[in-house]
């Protein structure tokens, strides 16, 4: 229903921001990291947003990029992952050490978010590694991967780095060209995601 909200930051406090846009001030649910980023008076920002309508409570939550709000609704189409406690993982990580998190099966980074014990940390990588990889295969990506040589793969860093970002909403050709490029400056799995999700900063 909303996409996103343009307009003016008139309010934040922790886990909340409020944008004011024609004349309406929309109160956010967000993580700390967006909270980081947007939370200013004053500030002229786009808040990307997914509304949430339950039987008890309708919640707007609002993101930094449109990747941490696809990354929001990874999360939250996990079993037993609401939307607070997606916005608690997204506030102790960034997308991209989720990212790695996931697609490397390290649980334990995930575990560390209060909340978050190992069983639900392990049923996050379990059901979204299976997304990520279908995400792949429908894209087509794994066909075109080893245009990049073996060697630069590193063992398959490539692959798994265009399958997390390809799973963030980012298109197929977009995830190769932001790898191949940062792959020219690191080959370590975290480093690649991270300077891929930069190049697409707006």
């Amino acid at each position: 229903m909303f996409y996103c909200i343009t307009g003016k930051v008139i309010h934040y406090e922790e886990g909340k921001l409020v944008v004011q846009a024609g004349g309406v001030g929309y109160e956010l649910l967000v993580s700390n990291n967006a909270l980081i980023r947007l939370g200013k008076i004053g500030l002229e920002c786009t808040v990307y947003t997914e509304l949430s309508v339950t039987q008890d409570d309708v919640r707007l939550f609002g993101f930094y990029s449109k990747e941490e709000k696809n990354m929001f609704r990874k999360l939250t189409s996990v079993s037993g992952v609401g939307g607070k406690m997606a916005l608690q993982i997204l506030s102790s990580a960034d997308v991209s050490m989720l990212a790695v998190a996931i697609v490397s099966g390290d649980a334990a980074t995930i575990s560390k978010v209060k909340g978050i014990g190992k069983k639900t940390a392990e049923r996050i990588i379990l059901e979204l590694k299976e997304q990520m990889s279908d995400a792949v295969a429908a894209s087509g990506a794994a066909t075109d991967i080893p245009v990049l040589s073996e060697e630069k793969q590193g063992g398959g860093v490539a692959a798994d780095a265009i399958a997390a970002l390809i799973s963030l909403g980012i298109s197929k050709t977009d995830a190769y060209s932001a790898v191949a490029a940062a792959m020219k400056k690191t080959d370590k799995l975290e480093q690649i995601i991270t300077l891929a999700l930069r190049s697409f900063d707006r």
